[in-house]
């Protein structure tokens, strides 16, 4: 059997908050003992940028300051050069969840263009003739929840062909009134996003309706920015001809990772938005767009 390394943390969810100590276990399993030059345990936290394909060229200035923004770096020897014993050696850990001056260490979030991570990295040096082990762990991150209730923003909507944007040819449009409201555009991220959809008439049939949840990612410094939108879900709330004057419910858990709270720095932005999207059976596309402000609560 090889030699395997493994890091544990103590809570399952893996989520901390700024301050909090991040505590756990390395699990070092052999067959025979093993002879090594110092295990190190590293956390790192940072911000990676990248740039869509339609950006590149346009900003080459961009290359010099879309380099990765490190929040934290911290790196702490757990056990002197020597041997450890055959079988199962658990070595604990306890690491300060703490930033260095006036850094802040945003949400973990996963996206296209901006991604924010935080990782436990476990390096145990060998000598020449064995390979050296490194086992990475990711842990998140939330902010701090904000202070005082977020002010509630309902939104009422009426969707007709005089409403539509960018439009050529809108005589040629079936005529349609579809109605709703949205509870809320400031949505805590862990509450759903709800509202409600009626079609109170329409020349064409239905064919679906959807709820398309969208990142608004910006990368950027003072030569330029470059923002890109990208889906990161997309539910079906109807489907074929509805009955008219139904209302429908809408209604979108935000998945976790994907979304994080609206996010505004110098170097990057993250905004979400959500359109509704309905779909005649002649293949018009009817879309209509509502910023979102995401917080924690």
């Amino acid at each position: 059997m090889a030699t395997t390394l493994d890091v544990k943390i103590k809570r399952a969810n893996k989520v901390y908050h700024c301050g909090e100590i991040l505590s756990g276990v390395v699990v070092i399993t052999s067959k025979d003992s093993v002879q090594h030059q110092g295990i190190s345990l590293t956390m790192e936290g940072s911000v990676n940028l990248q740039l869509s394909a339609k950006s590149v060229g346009v900003f080459e200035a961009f290359y010099n300051s879309v380099k990765p923004i490190q929040l934290i770096n911290s790196t702490v020897e757990m056990v002197k050069p020597g041997k450890l014993p055959s079988g199962k050696t658990e070595i604990p850990f306890e690491f300060p969840l703490q930033v260095k001056g006036n850094k802040v260490l945003y949400e973990t979030y996963h996206g296209v263009f901006v991604n924010i991570q935080y990782t436990l990295r476990c390096d145990m040096r060998r000598s020449l003739l064995a390979k050296d082990l490194t086992k990475t762990c990711e842990f998140i991150v939330h902010s701090p929840p904000q202070k005082g209730k977020p002010t509630s923003s309902p939104v009422d909507f009426t969707i007709t062909p005089e409403t539509l944007q960018n439009v050529k040819e809108r005589a040629l449009l079936p005529k349609f009134l579809i109605r709703g409201h949205l509870n809320s555009t400031n949505c805590i991220i862990t509450q759903p996003l709800t509202g409600e959809l009626v079609v109170v008439n329409s020349e064409a049939a239905v064919k679906s309706i959807e709820l398309q949840l969208v990142r608004v990612e910006t990368c950027g410094c003072a030569e330029g920015y470059a923002r890109d939108a990208t889906e990161i879900q997309n539910i079906q709330i109807a489907d074929g001809d509805v009955c008219r004057n139904l209302p429908i419910p809408i209604y979108m858990v935000f998945p976790r990772l994907f979304t994080c709270p609206t996010l505004e720095t110098t170097n990057f932005k993250v905004e979400f938005e959500v359109n509704i999207v309905v779909l005649l059976r002649d293949d018009h596309l009817i879309t209509e767009n509502f910023p979102l402000k995401l917080c924690r609560m």
